[in-house]
């Protein structure tokens, strides 16, 4: 099974979010990893709270804020946009999502946010569903 890392500078927002979400709606097509080049205390307590709200997911259960090194080496390298700094990671990234950081800004924002990494979680599932599995490429 395929291994997804997404990424962003401090792993507390953006890919904690699209790490809970990848496993909620993709664990049958690939495994969902978040990591950054810093790292925060905790997860953005208002992804917590929302994600909890809209999904049922305490995203604090099983993730924490880490860096790329103390995850799995991954077939694919998300990189959840470049608004705060992009992160580097030794490799090059196979998407970049371009989302904006929705930290401290309303819940209306945020939950946009969380929808479009929704969609995009979709896609990327969709697109390793109809890819070939003997083909090389990653996406």
């Amino acid at each position: 099974m395929k291994k997804a890392a997404f990424i962003c500078v401090h792993n507390s927002c953006r890919s904690q979010i699209a790490e809970a979400l990848g496993r909620h709606l993709a664990s049958d097509v690939f495994e969902s990893f978040s990591a950054g080049t810093q790292t925060k205390p905790r997860i953005n307590p208002d992804a917590v709270r929302l994600m909890k709200k809209l999904y049922g997911i305490d995203m604090e259960l099983m993730q924490y804020s880490k860096t790329f090194d103390e995850i799995p080496e991954p077939d694919i390298a998300v990189s959840m946009g470049c608004d705060v700094g992009c992160p580097y990671i030794g490799r090059g990234f196979d998407e970049n999502w371009r989302l904006p950081d929705p930290t401290g800004e309303s819940d209306e924002v945020f939950i946009e946010v969380i929808k479009q990494i929704e969609e995009r979680i979709i896609a990327l599932k969709e697109k390793l569903c109809y890819s070939s599995p003997n083909s090389d490429s990653t996406v």
